[in-house]
């Protein structure tokens, strides 16, 4: 008689799975055949999100947790998203910030490279470019943070390099664009508080949550006087992320990424896929501009396409609103 044993899965520890990324990625990990095993102090993230794999109340911060979980679990790398993400909370408040996103940080590195895990992808951000001198906006591009976020991530991706070189720890560090848009199947989707993303405050507006959409600006320099951003669904920005620890598994060197849908639109024109969407118009209000916001974001994603062979598959705008639409009618 011959008895058949499932092969165990591949276990990555996930920091800040419990959030809006980050759960989606866990998602995506598990359909890959990875056991994510997440911690998260649930400060900004939903244990509710957490339906993949176990999850671990507690902080990034915590290097006696950190050794524990990591000689519970054994996972053979780390995926990165723990972090604070209001960039004007990071203004008001940027001992938090550099805190939370850069000093946690480092007790990871440390805690990751004393139990032998040489592969790391680290969400990063597009906010350490600044205002770009051209777009779209590539990899090598001039990096100028306008605000403490954008520094904090910034310092990450120093410290991440520091670590290669020094330690050999391999890591992909993605800057992602904004990220938008629900999970298709509905299982798990957006949930800020506060939210202050353009997407969800639309789709608000529109239902009659919000008197209207409060737009900063409408005298930039772009077709219609708003902000154009680069909106990548979230699903496709959690299968880059499967795809870089797949490429560092592989043996891959350190690499920056940029990852993006590549195409950019005006807040007009989010209102008007929201109005084709829902069915519903969108009360707008224009008001000032918010300071140091560029007139245009969009990434230049070849290098993710050349490298990962990532090619975003959901990020057309109205399947974001619908996406995203969807999932707020079911909460």
């Amino acid at each position: 008689m011959t008895s058949t044993h499932c092969k165990p899965a591949t276990v990555v520890l996930v920091t800040g799975g419990a959030g809006y990324i980050g759960s989606h990625t866990c998602k995506a990990l598990a359909q890959a055949g990875y056991l994510p095993v997440t911690i998260d102090d649930l400060s900004r993230g939903h244990s509710s999100a957490v339906k993949w794999g176990p999850l671990i109340v507690g902080s990034v911060g915590d290097r006696d947790l950190l050794d524990s979980i990591m000689t519970q679990y054994r996972p053979t790398a780390v995926l990165h998203f723990a972090a604070f993400a209001y960039v004007g909370e990071s203004v008001r408040n940027p001992a938090q910030y550099f805190r939370n996103n850069t000093c946690y940080s480092l007790t990871l590195l440390e805690a990751t490279q004393d139990h032998d895990i040489d592969a790391l992808v680290f969400s990063s951000t597009c906010a350490i470019y600044g205002i770009p001198q051209r777009v779209p906006i590539q990899e090598h591009d001039h990096q100028n943070p306008v605000n403490p976020y954008g520094q904090s991530k910034l310092m990450v991706e120093g410290m991440l390099r520091s670590f290669d070189a020094a330690h050999g720890m391999r890591f992909i560090s993605l800057r992602y664009f904004n990220a938008a848009g629900s999970d298709s199947e509905r299982e798990i989707g957006w949930c800020h508080d506060p939210e202050t993303r353009l997407i969800p405050r639309a789709l608000m507006a529109a239902r009659g949550d919000l008197p209207h959409l409060e737009i900063f600006g409408g005298d930039f320099e772009t077709p219609d006087g708003t902000c154009v951003r680069d909106y990548i669904h979230v699903s496709d920005l959690a299968r880059a992320h499967v795809l870089a620890l797949q490429h560092l598994r592989s043996g891959s060197s350190s690499r920056t990424l940029n990852i993006g849908a590549g195409t950019g639109h005006s807040v007009h024109d989010v209102v008007n896929a929201v109005h084709r969407v829902t069915g519903m118009p969108v009360p707008i209000k224009i008001a000032s501009r918010r300071t140091g916001d560029p007139a245009v974001l969009v990434a230049n994603s070849s290098q993710a396409s050349s490298v990962l062979k990532f090619t975003p598959l959901e990020s057309s705008l109205d399947h974001i609103v619908r996406t995203a639409w969807e999932w707020m009618k079911r909460r």
